[in-house]
């Protein structure tokens, strides 16, 4: 059986959503863990322990589990404060490792932190690296606003690093695939494009009805937004375009789906202060009565979200991907994007959705308001994401990232081959 050491140092697969650090990466290891199990495939998920209570060992399904190593305090830390502890994450998976006698095929790494821990065990271990970063600072710092939302060189100088070290790299579309080939000169004969996916289980089409019983919503027109609460998913542009639709007679409710990570050792962390920053704006706009900031909300419980809403709207100024959008679809409802990163692989203007390509309020008001009072378009933006969906189920993705692998390890061996002639 083949065995994977996947790292997600920085956060855990397990973690609620919707906080600082969770997000769409959290869902990616899960879920592609438990289909590469079904496919016969043995992973370990190491994670840095962020609760002292939970245990050492988590089940995640079959031949898949998660790993809690302990690597500083058992709470939650910025990324740049888990830098000081890589090196005890290191000294305590390698314990694990020897304790429990497991020996792994290769190495799957997420995020620049696990590219670190990633280019140390490929030597020590002699097994090949997988790479996926899910974000890029490069990227990022070119839609920063101000100085607290630039990245740090050291995670530039990791990313590059990985990059050239990693036996393959997974870009999780063209638009990722060239941003590493442009920004950190990546090898392009090393970087694969796998897309990532949506459990098409879970996220399906349901009755709107149901759903907004459950949540407790009314007739309203509801907008919905799902994500972290970071200046560059632009929530800041849906309150504005939605102030442009307040006056509508059938009534608007503003949905905010997103968790709040308290800081630590009592300093605000950045998501408290863009959220204050949020609702201030809320109340500036006259919206603070049709606006609901839900937190963090279970994954199970997502669907339900979608279901309930008119249209989910992605402002964002960057996304490497961009999995709220194809869970939005699978659930039959439309979404209206930036057209910016890997949107524009999912959403397709005018068929399944509307891409924006200027950060603009009534641009995006717009096209809101045409999802809201067309009928006929609505029905067939929901047809036409329905069936885009479908290309993004989770297993898909695991048979191709088992090629990955496949291929990976072949070029290994057949290297040593040729060393030994």
């Amino acid at each position: 059986m083949l065995r994977v050491a996947v790292l997600s140092v920085h956060t855990c697969p397990l973690a609620p959503l919707g906080g600082w650090e969770t997000g769409g990466m959290n869902v990616y290891v899960r879920e592609l863990s438990r289909e590469l199990g079904k496919l016969g495939v043995a992973t370990d998920v190491f994670t840095r322990r962020q609760d002292p209570d939970v245990p050492t060992v988590v089940e995640l399904g079959e031949h898949a589990r998660v790993v809690h190593v302990d690597a500083g305090p058992p709470r939650h830390m910025d990324k740049y404060e888990v830098v000081d502890y890589l090196s005890e994450f290191a000294c305590n998976l390698q314990r694990f490792r020897n304790f429990v006698g497991a020996r792994y095929d290769l190495i799957h790494a997420h995020y620049w932190l696990s590219g670190r821990l990633a280019t140390l065990f490929q030597e020590h271990w002699g097994v090949p690296v997988v790479a996926m970063f899910h974000t890029l600072a490069q990227m990022k710092n070119r839609v920063a606003v101000d100085a607290s939302e630039l990245e740090q060189q050291i995670r530039v100088d990791i990313e590059r690093r990985t990059m050239a070290t990693a036996d393959r790299v997974i870009a999780a579309t063209d638009v990722d695939r060239a941003q590493m080939l442009m920004a950190y000169g990546a090898n392009p004969r090393t970087v694969t494009v796998v897309p990532g996916g949506v459990n098409l289980g879970l996220f399906r089409p349901g009755s709107r009805r149901q759903a907004r019983r459950a949540l407790g919503f009314g007739d309203e027109r509801v907008l919905l937004f799902v994500g972290r609460i970071q200046r560059l998913k632009g929530i800041d542009l849906l309150l504005r375009a939605a102030a442009e639709l307040a006056d509508d007679p059938a009534g608007l409710r503003i949905v905010i789906v997103g968790g709040i990570s308290q800081g630590a050792h009592g300093r605000v962390s950045e998501e408290e202060r863009e959220s204050a920053r949020l609702h201030a704006l809320a109340a500036e706009l006259g919206l603070e009565r049709l606006t609901d900031f839900v937190g963090p909300v279970p994954h199970e419980r997502l669907p339900l979200f979608y279901r309930a809403a008119d249209v989910t709207v992605m402002p964002s100024t960057y996304e490497s991907f961009g999995l709220v959008a194809v869970e939005s679809l699978a659930c039959g409802t439309p979404v209206v994007a930036s057209r910016v990163g890997g949107l524009p692989t999912i959403v397709r203007d005018g068929e399944n959705g509307f891409l924006i390509p200027w950060r603009h309020p009534r641009l995006f008001a717009d096209k809101i308001r045409a999802v809201l009072t067309d009928p006929t378009l609505r029905r067939r933006l929901r047809r036409n994401g329905l069936a885009t969906a479908q290309h993004f189920g989770w297993s898909a993705v695991a048979e191709r990232t088992l090629d990955v692998y496949d291929t990976v390890l072949s070029r290994r061996a057949s290297t040593r081959a040729l060393l030994v002639e």
